[in-house]
């Protein structure tokens, strides 16, 4: 009953804060009637104005709500008839607006327009999030991956890490990509405060796409999902500064005055000790967090370009513990656990990216690619810590301590080096036959080298602070024994290559009043580490009826390897395993997409999706923190299936919001022993996304993250018996809410000529509140042995508290 009416307290409380955020935005109706040459009307054409779109009725009658008191492009399109631009300065009164199309020539061909995007995406399972959502979102890691967290389908159990769980696939399974270059993550971290920064640079973003899964064939070769960023290209000079107490960050963007060479720079700072020290315990924190990048491109004329993308960061973190007093078990048997530190952890993590891209065009028909991209990091992990404890029972009528019953020691030692290489260029290459039907094509040449050095052992005395890799029975344990709980030693120097390839064919045409998009290809993979060869097919179609409910129904399905890096190929004892094999999951996606309208005709959009995933030749694993520590063999099976739902649109006009809610299960067999759940098994999630722009305090916005997911599995014991332990965590609960006061912009509040403010473009202060109702999420637990009753506990390792981040944004 107490979580219950918890759980009822957070989500009351949290819709009250959304309403109190909340006011009525300002937006005006265009409306009119869209006819051809002979007057006649034009039905099912599609007005394009700001982020809506509507559809004309069978009189070719309209009506669009766009935002007030600024310039909006209206786009009018329809089959047979040439497009129609027109750029309004919308005032705040309703206006009539009336357009004539023009049918197109015989031998041009017509763009089959889906809803919602003037270009209908190629990849029919991707969600597109828009650069402005960036601007006042709340984020602990600094990224745009806490936007990310709050869709259907991404789960998280750290606010400290940018790295994120899709669909019942772990941290591992996801690409992320950057001007189409694949990025990759540090392979050492162990838990979110190590991470630092997310290598995405906000500031830079133009446009987000994200694929949960049935993603299509020119994307590489994971088993969960597809981040696609696209940094933007300056159009003039731009500049914006941020800072905050916990860091901050400076972006200048430049171009000459024919647009034919571009740059966007960004360096940013990050210090994250403020909100670390919401932790539980005594400790002293030293995270310094730095990255610079850069973006380049030359139009040498129309047909070639040449661009550059560069990143360097470096993550250094200290920690050095004290003590840590954390009370936990039941209402009725209260325990206390009293620890004690000496010594200290300390981490580097350097990584510098470059890519170099060359694209030619020499035609409407034909694109050509040809990039060359390096990957280098260093890193090291060090660590030297010994821990005493004492376990108490706990008074639940006072909250004094009264007996104790157990006490031990720990000393956890780690000496992990890292430094890995990966080089390789690209080929890509892409036919349109008409602006329906396309052609792509692209190979692709890697090498890896990597060089690991590691030496990590965990000593526990017989008591068993940790439980030991042996299990013995109470008769043979001794409190003068010490226990090796588990060692990992490894001297590692592995090369190997890699190529894949691809084929893919897009096209889109009328079938009688159904649009149709098929989107099909097939890639191969080979590594020559294992001398691997995989084929991997993926099919997507969409269909849009000719009814009055606007209407999209999607289904994809594919053949997708997940090749093994470094991490998957070694075993426990960190040894690389050459037989290793890639793990393979067979997707199958049924999705839907229903637009309407609510609140004065503002247009809204339900998506909704059924998934089922087969999954074959898995890698065991078990999950610390946010580090996935892989068995090294393929051993397992499993399948994974769920619905997700997402509903989109301007809730309060001018400003775009989101509610996502799924539930889905995952599962594996490991060595033919019966289905339990996977570690990343989240079940239930609600997510709310919500942004403000108020009538009532027009200088002020508002932005709320809410979070609430079902507990992940406990989480066994490294080199334990996963099938002994299967209960979960407590349920993840989070919200963060953003508030900026507009000092000066180019819009209601632009300063007069002369004054202070007027060379700002926008300049906001704001403040962060980070966990809003300082709720104490658990991102993993600690586990104990009592010696006296053979007893277990599951210690919490509590996440941040409660924090106020105070920030300021200029843009020039």
């Amino acid at each position: 009953m107490p979580t219950i009416l918890k759980n009822y307290k957070f989500f009351t409380i949290g819709i009250l804060c959304l309403a109190a955020v909340s006011a009525f935005g300002q937006s005006i109706t265009i409306s009119g009637t869209v006819q051809n040459e002979e007057n006649q009307p034009v039905k099912k054409a599609v007005v394009f104005g700001g982020s809506h779109s509507v559809e004309t009725d069978s009189q070719g009658k309209y009506e669009l709500s766009v935002p007030a008191n600024q310039a909006v492009e209206i786009e009018v399109t329809a089959s047979n008839y040439e497009d129609y631009k027109i750029t309004l300065s919308a005032s705040d009164t309703n206006e009539v607006q009336n357009f004539t199309l023009k049918k197109i020539k015989e031998k041009q061909i017509k763009e089959v327009v889906f809803q919602g995007n003037r270009r209908t995406p190629s990849d029919l399972t991707s969600v597109q999030i828009s650069a402005d959502k960036l601007n006042i979102t709340p984020t602990v890691s600094g990224g745009i991956e806490d936007i990310l967290k709050t869709l259907p389908f991404v789960n998280t159990n750290s606010e400290l890490s940018s790295q994120y769980m899709v669909r019942g696939g772990n941290y591992d399974e996801n690409l992320v990509y950057i001007n189409g270059m694949e990025i990759y993550r540090p392979m050492l971290i162990r838990s979110g405060q190590q991470e630092g920064m997310s290598i995405i640079n906000p500031d830079m973003v133009s446009m987000i796409n994200f694929s949960a899964g049935g993603f299509e064939t020119r994307y590489g070769d994971k088993m969960s999902s597809v981040l696609d960023i696209t940094y933007r290209r300056p159009k003039s000079f731009d500049a914006s500064l941020e800072a905050s107490l916990l860091g901050g960050s400076a972006t200048v963007g430049i171009s000459d005055k024919k647009q034919k060479f571009t740059a966007l720079i960004g360096t940013r700072y990050r210090n994250t000790n403020l909100i670390l020290n919401t932790l539980d315990g005594d400790a002293n924190y030293k995270p310094v967090y730095f990255d610079t990048q850069a973006y380049l491109q030359y139009d040498f004329n129309s047909k070639w370009n040449l661009s550059f993308l560069g990143n360097y960061s470096s993550n250094d973190y200290e920690m050095i513990p004290k003590t840590k007093e954390v009370t936990f078990g039941s209402y009725l048997r209260p325990v206390k656990l009293t620890v004690a530190y000496n010594g200290r952890e300390k981490d580097r993590y350097q990584t510098l990216n470059g890519a170099l891209s060359l694209k030619f065009k020499p035609s409407a028909q034909w694109v050509f690619s040809v990039d060359g991209y390096g990957f280098h990091t260093q890193e090291q992990a060090y660590s030297d810590i010994a821990a005493g404890y004492l376990l108490q029972d706990v008074n639940p009528d006072t909250g004094e301590t009264t007996t104790s019953f157990g006490s031990g020691g720990e000393i956890d030692h780690v000496r992990n080096n890292l430094d890995m290489l990966v080089t390789g260029g690209q080929f890509k290459g892409k036919y349109n036959f008409n602006v329906n039907t396309s052609l792509e094509a692209g190979f692709q040449y890697q090498t890896e080298d990597i060089r690991d050095l590691r030496n990590e052992w965990q000593l526990v005395d017989s008591i068993g602070y940790s439980l030991p890799h042996l299990l013995l029975p109470p008769t043979d344990l001794d409190n003068s024994d010490l226990v090796l709980n588990y060692h990992i030693s490894a001297k590692n120097n592995l090369k190997s290559n890699r190529m894949n390839g691809y084929v893919q064919f897009l096209t889109k045409f009328m079938w009688d009043e159904t649009k149709v998009l098929i989107n099909a290809g097939v890639r191969a993979t080979h590594w020559d580490f294992n001398n691997e060869t995989n084929v991997s097919p993926r099919f997507q179609i969409a269909l849009k009826p000719d009814w009055e409910m606007d209407m999209l129904f999607r289904f994809a399905t594919g053949l997708y390897y997940q090749p093994p890096f470094y991490k998957e190929a070694l075993r426990l004892d960190g040894s690389p395993n050459e037989n290793i094999k890639s793990q393979r999951s067979i997707h199958f996606i049924l999705g839907n997409d229903y637009e309407f309208k609510l609140f004065d005709d503002r247009l809204f959009k339900l998506t909704t999706e059924i998934y089922y995933k087969k999954l074959d030749d898995l890698i065991p694993y078990y999950v610390d923190n946010v580090r996935v520590i892989y068995t090294g063999e393929n051993n397992a099976d499993g399948y994974a299936y769920g619905i997700d739902a997402r509903l989109n649109g301007e809730f309060v006009s001018g400003a775009e919001s989101w509610v996502s809610i799924s539930y889905g299960r995952t599962k594996e067999s490991i060595d033919g022993q019966g289905y339990i759940p996977r570690p990343t098994d989240q079940r239930f999630k609600i997510g709310v996304y919500f942004q403000d722009y108020m009538k009532a305090f027009p200088r002020f916005r508002a932005s709320v993250n809410m979070l609430y997911s079902s507990g992940l599995p406990n989480g066994a014991p490294l080199f334990s018996n996963p099938y002994k332990y299967q209960s979960t965590l407590p349920d993840y609960m989070r919200a963060d809410v953003g508030l900026a006061y507009i000092i000066a912009d180019l819009g209601e509040n632009k300063p007069s000529r002369g004054s202070l403010w007027a060379k700002f473009k926008e300049l906001t202060l704001g403040v962060d509140i980070f966990n809003v109702f300082d709720n104490r999420n658990t991102v993993n637990n600690q586990w104990i042995r009592d010696v006296n009753s053979f007893t277990s506990y599951a210690v919490p390792n509590y996440l941040t508290g409660r924090f106020f981040n105070v920030k300021l944004n200029a843009k020039f």
